[in-house]
């Protein structure tokens, strides 16, 4: 028997998730609300971790694939001191493969390979226990059923509230992102700092992280507590009106006010690191968001979440990997269930593994971020110190 199984959303979750399901020979629909792949930016680089991302790769058959795309030099890791003094310079051996980098779009890109994607299906609702099944309800006012749906969907799921009330809190670190393009050309020592992976710089409540994708662009990402509305008054949340010279207010979608703002909020930092800021090309505001550390819910037959969805937790390199593990793991547990009941059985089981794991990584990546953006830089370099390779 064949089920019928819509995953929502085409992101690392639903795409892994899909490919191991279709290399079982079991069909499925990816339903994906952007128009098209190229609708919006992919975002920046991942590393994918040898027992998570890359075991969801091999069991998709692509792991391969990845690797002649990955970018293994990418695992390099410096740390600067404020003044630009370099703290700790971590370098991977010729052939460390535990982490390598690749670009969310080629990752999409790999994953999509022969999917067949409905793009531009955004869902509105998840109604489970209809007499057909789990009725799907679309923004066109269309509507489909199906026996299981996966909600890949994200932070704000459209699938979660169907199996939990959750909805993620914000933990009062904000990020603000930045581009360059070109750098070994236009900007050929910032190049040489950055180096080949990552560098960061921590001060007090603050960092700034520049990150190396391919074809020469750069990441960067410029970190602070605040509250989330902290630029409605710069003054009074900030300490920054009058440093940066303008009203209390700042307008997120003025390049300019941002990058005095965020220039002003790092001053004192050291020339080459503050220009980081200065060359950036555009500002994107990235409040984060967490779920819950210990979210789970109680099993809604025919509906289940993955990644983000289930989980969301601090960005610091883990999410996409359980996403990817988990969402190949489901389709493995999936095409292996020849009846409904076995199929409700199957994403129990799943569920009860994924809630562990997740809840283990969630208190992890909490207690990373309280460290990496603290009162004292001195934790930061600690946690570095603790995680990398001697």
């Amino acid at each position: 028997m064949r089920h019928r199984i819509a995953v929502i959303g085409g992101g690392p979750a639903g795409l892994t998730f899909a490919r191991v399901l279709r290399r079982h020979d079991h069909p499925v629909t990816v339903l994906e609300r952007d128009p098209a792949p190229d609708a919006r930016p992919p975002g920046g680089t991942l590393d994918l971790h040898e027992n998570l991302g890359q075991l969801a790769l091999s069991k998709a058959g692509l792991l391969a694939e990845f690797q002649a795309l990955s970018r293994p030099e990418g695992q390099a890791m410096r740390i600067l001191d404020v003044d630009g003094t370099v703290l700790r310079d971590w370098e991977p051996r010729p052939d460390d493969r535990a982490n390598p980098e690749i670009d969310r779009g080629q990752l999409r890109d790999l994953l999509l390979g022969p999917l067949d994607v409905q793009w531009g299906r955004g869902v509105t609702e998840v109604v489970p226990g209809t007499r057909d099944g789990v009725l799907v309800h679309f923004a066109d006012g269309r509507q489909e059923t199906f026996d299981l749906v996966v909600g890949a969907d994200g932070a704000w799921s459209r699938v979660r509230p169907a199996v939990s009330p959750a909805t993620p809190h914000y933990t009062g670190v904000t990020m603000v992102e930045t581009s360059l393009d070109d750098v070994d050309i236009r900007h050929p020592d910032l190049a040489r700092l950055i180096g080949d992976g990552a560098m960061a710089v921590y001060g007090v409540n603050r960092g700034l992280v520049a990150q190396r994708n391919s074809g020469g662009h750069i990441k960067v990402y410029a970190q602070f507590r605040a509250p989330l509305d902290w630029h409605t008054n710069l003054d009074r949340h900030m300490g920054l009106n009058r440093r940066a010279g303008m009203d209390a207010g700042l307008d997120l979608a003025d390049v300019e006010a941002v990058r005095s703002s965020l220039l002003a909020l790092f001053d004192g930092w050291a020339a080459p690191i503050l220009d980081l800021l200065r060359h950036g090309t555009a500002f994107v505001h990235r409040p984060l968001y967490v779920l819950p550390v210990s979210h789970t819910w109680a099993h809604v037959p025919g509906v289940t979440l993955l990644g983000d969805a289930a989980h969301l937790m601090p960005p610091l390199g883990v999410g996409a990997n359980l996403a990817m593990l988990e969402g190949a793991e489901l389709a493995e547990s999936v095409a292996a269930a020849p009846g409904p009941g076995d199929l409700d059985e199957a994403v129990r089981a799943f569920e009860e593994q994924m809630w562990a794991r997740a809840g283990r990584w969630a208190k992890i990546t909490t207690a990373g971020l309280e460290r990496l953006v603290s009162p004292d830089p001195a934790e930061a370099l600690a946690l570095f110190d603790e995680i990398q390779p001697s």
